[in-house]
C-alpha cells in the first residue's frame, strides 16, 4: 500500500502493525481526543428521517449558526465538504493571479490544488521553527504610500501554521499583509485557530468586511473530531462565494454533516472542556518529549507537536506500529523537512504518556 500523503490512514497504519486499524492509537492526524461532542451524538441519532431528503442547497440553518458563532452576515458564509474543497476553489482564484506566495513547510494539499490550476507559486521558506510566523519572512514590505495601486499577487497563509504550530498575530496579519497592496488575494487557512480559546485567538475573521480581497477557511472536522463527516466553511466577500458556489457540484454538504454543524458551534460545554484538556495534557506531553534524547522540540501553540529526530522517522514509525501500535505522522509530505522531522498530536494524558515510553524504548534501540 501507498505511503500516505496525510495523517489518519489508519488502513495503511494497520498493516504495517498487523492489527486492527482500531486497535491503533492515532497521534497522526490532529483530532481532538475527546470524541465527538453529545450534540452532535444526538442529533445523529435522531437524524436518520432527513436522509430521505436532499440537503437544503443554500444550507440556511447552517449558515445561521456560522454566523451566530462568528457575529456576522450569513451572506459571508459558504459551507463546503471539509475545509479541502474550498481551498480548492480558493487555489483556482489564486491562479489566477500574476503569483502566490506560499510558505513552506506546508500541508501538501496546497501544492495539489495550486498545481491543479496551473498557479505560479513563489515559496518562502521558514527557517526557525521556534518563532512567530511573519517577521521571520522574505515577504514584499507593506506599501504605505496612499497612491500605491494593488498587485496582482496572492498569498496562502495557514495560521496557526501546520506543521510546526506557530502563529501569526492578528495585528500582524492585518499590518503586514491585509494593508499590503502587493496583494489582490488573501486567503487564511485558519483550521487549526480552533483550538486557541477566544482569549488567545488571532483570527482576521473580525475584520473580514473591511477587506474584500480576503478569504478565511476554516475546519470543524478537527476540534469536533468529525474527520469522517467532512466539514468546512468560507468566510468572504458574498460575490467571491457566489463565484464559487458555481464552480462546485450541488450539495456538497451532505445532511448529516450540516444538521452536526448546527449544533456543534454552540455547544459551549464541550469547548470547555477541549481547552481545560489542552492546557492540562499539552504542557506534560511537550515535557515528557524534551526529556528524550535526539528529539528536538518545536511545541507550537495548538493541539500539535513538531519534533526533530536524530534518527530516521521511517524506521522510528515502523517501530512504533509493529511493537507499540502507535501511529506518528512523518513529514515526508513536507518536502522541506524529511525523514528526520514527525509531528504528533496531543491526545489523552495516559495516551501521551503511552507515546512517550514507546519512543524513549524505540529510539534508545536504534542507538
Amino acid at each position: 500500500m501507498k505511503r500516505p500523503t496525510h495523517g489518519g490512514n489508519l488502513s495503511w497504519a494497520a498493516e504495517i502493525a498487523d492489527c486492527s486499524p482500531h486497535a491503533l492509537v492515532d497521534f497522526s492526524a490532529s483530532i481532538n481526543p475527546l470524541g465527538i461532542p453529545d450534540s452532535a451524538i444526538e442529533v445523529l441519532t435522531q437524524s436518520p428521517i432527513a436522509l430521505t431528503n436532499y440537503p437544503d442547497p443554500n444550507y440556511s440553518d447552517l449558515k445561521k449558526a456560522i454566523a451566530a458563532h462568528h457575529n456576522i452576515d450569513p451572506d459571508w458564509i459558504l459551507p463546503g465538504n471539509g475545509a479541502a474543497e474550498l481551498l480548492t476553489w480558493a487555489c483556482r482564484e489564486l491562479a489566477e493571479l500574476k503569483q502566490t506566495y506560499l510558505l513552506t513547510p506546508g500541508f501538501a494539499d496546497y501544492d495539489r490544488a495550486l498545481a491543479a490550476f496551473g498557479a505560479k507559486v513563489k515559496r518562502i521558506a521558514l527557517t526557525d521553527f521556534s518563532q512567530p510566523l511573519l517577521p521571520t519572512l522574505g515577504l514584499p514590505p507593506a506599501i504605505t504610500a496612499p497612491t500605491a495601486i494593488q498587485q496582482s499577487n496572492g498569498i496562502l497563509l495557514n495560521n496557526p501554521h501546520n506543521p510546526t504550530g506557530q502563529w501569526a498575530t492578528a495585528q500582524t496579519v492585518r499590518d503586514q499583509i491585509l494593508n499590503n497592496p502587493h496583494y489582490s488575494l488573501v486567503v487564511l487557512d485558519e483550521a487549526f485557530m480552533d483550538f486557541l480559546p477566544e482569549s488567545q485567538s488571532h483570527s482576521v475573521i473580525p475584520w473580514i468586511q473591511e477587506y474584500p480581497q480576503l478569504v478565511v477557511v476554516r475546519s470543524l472536522t478537527k476540534f469536533y473530531a468529525i474527520p469522517g463527516l467532512r466539514l468546512g466553511y468560507a468566510i468572504a466577500h458574498p460575490d467571491r462565494l457566489a463565484r464559487w458556489q458555481q464552480w462546485r457540484d450541488p450539495w456538497s454538504v451532505n445532511t448529516l454533516a450540516a444538521q452536526v454543524g448546527e449544533v456543534v458551534l454552540s455547544d459551549r460545554d464541550f469547548q470547555a472542556q477541549t481547552y481545560a484538556w489542552l492546557a492540562a495534557a499539552k504542557p506534560l506531553l511537550v515535557e515528557a518529549l524534551q526529556q528524550i534524547p535526539g528529539l528536538e522540540i518545536f511545541a507550537g501553540a495548538v493541539n500539535f507537536v513538531l519534533v526533530r529526530s536524530d534518527y530516521s522517522v521511517m524506521e522510528l514509525q515502523s517501530r512504533l506500529l509493529r511493537n507499540h501500535r502507535i501511529y506518528i505522522r512523518d513529514c515526508l509530505s513536507f518536502a522541506e523537512l524529511g525523514d528526520r522531522f514527525f509531528r504528533v498530536a496531543v491526545r489523552t494524558i495516559e495516551d501521551n504518556q503511552r507515546l512517550v515510553a514507546g519512543l524513549t524504548a524505540e529510539l534508545a534501540a536504534m542507538r
